[in-house]
């Protein structure tokens, strides 16, 4: 964290010889900043809290710029890098009910997400899940994008035995049922993933939004984009703060940060939800793209399968098993209100 004076306050001292320093936070991002909605997320909660703050500032820097996407957690945490912007379901190899707050296979959409997060037991979960790991971090949501495609793939798949023995770049959770089911899976960074795909060393993949893969290109190799995205029907971003650089920021500093974010989460999901259609419209007409459905036992395949991981994820680890629970609990109640009150999809 770095000290730094603000045009105002210069012209303060230059006046009174005095000023406030200003605290500067380095902020590495897990997304590029040349991907759409994924990556300017970060730039735009920069803006906005450099906007309205008069006591921090951040200064973005993209992936690998101050440490590689999948150490950002360990770097924030022993001080080396003072926060991140991220998705916690990049840590799942560290805590394994870190995906819990991040993507949830046939989980919560954005609304009942946030209001598990918000207004029930979410937030509380999400910061003691870093406590009790060890990791000496502040955690807020401070982004949600809108479902993801289910994957990109050189041929149809038709069935589960068309899955088995395919190499795949699959994310979070998700990527335990898909392994389940015969497919051998990788986490790569998103600027990995293209590279991987052209060599052959991976045969298909996912990653996120039409508009977002598009930006990177998978059309041109594996042109089969099936939907829903069963394993990410919404995804929460988080940011992540050294615990001591949080807790030596004015209250009014943390305030306006989480203010940014929530701010953030809000433009996030309105621009996924805007911009996603027309995407889809020019992969079929310019890309060559084949839009699928998956077929209904496809996905009862998959849900199944997730269900048998979700009970022995929690029957191996006492944490998951809390989150879990509680999320469960609230979307049996979400369901009271959910059910009742959406009008049918085909209306």
């Amino acid at each position: 964290m770095k000290k730094t004076l603000t045009a105002a306050a210069m012209g303060a001292t230059m006046l009174t010889g005095a000023a406030q320093a200003q605290d500067t936070l380095e902020l590495t991002s897990s997304f590029g900043s040349n991907l759409p909605i994924l990556g300017t997320a970060a730039l735009d909660f920069v803006d906005k809290i450099n906007g309205i703050s008069s006591d921090v500032q951040f200064e973005h820097f993209d992936p690998g710029k101050l440490v590689p996407t999948l150490e950002a957690l360990d770097a924030v945490s022993n001080g080396s890098v003072d926060a991140a912007y991220a998705t916690s379901g990049y840590w799942q190899g560290k805590i394994p009910s870190a995906s819990l707050f991040a993507a949830v296979p046939f989980g919560p959409e954005a609304g009942e997400f946030l209001g598990w997060i918000l207004y029930d037991d979410g937030a509380e979960l999400w910061q003691g899940m870093y406590d009790e790991a060890g990791y000496d971090v502040k955690v807020m949501p401070c982004g949600i994008i809108a479902p993801e495609t289910s994957g990109w793939f050189k041929n149809p798949i038709e069935s589960v035995a068309d899955l088995e023995g395919l190499n795949m770049r699959f994310f979070g959770l998700g990527a335990e049922v898909m392994q389940r089911l015969g497919v051998s899976t990788s986490l790569l960074a998103g600027g990995d993933i293209f590279p991987a795909l052209e060599r052959g060393a991976i045969d298909a993949t996912e990653f996120s939004m039409p508009l977002i893969d598009a930006r990177l290109g998978f059309y041109k190799i594996a042109q089969y984009n099936y939907f829903p995205g069963w394993h990410q029907p919404s995804t929460l971003f988080e940011l992540i703060v050294n615990i001591d650089v949080w807790e030596g920021l004015s209250e009014t500093a943390q305030n306006q940060i989480e203010v940014a974010c929530l701010a953030n989460i809000t433009t996030n999901l309105a621009e996924g939800e805007a911009k996603n259609f027309d995407a889809m419209v020019d992969n079929v007409e310019n890309n060559g793209v084949t839009i699928k459905q998956w077929p209904p036992e496809m996905l009862e395949t998959f849900e199944s399968t997730w269900n048998e991981i979700a009970a022995e994820l929690a029957a191996e680890d006492e944490y998951f098993a809390k989150v879990w629970a509680d999320l469960t609990e609230y979307r049996e109640g979400y369901k009271t209100w959910s059910t009742n009150i959406y009008m049918p999809r085909d209306r």
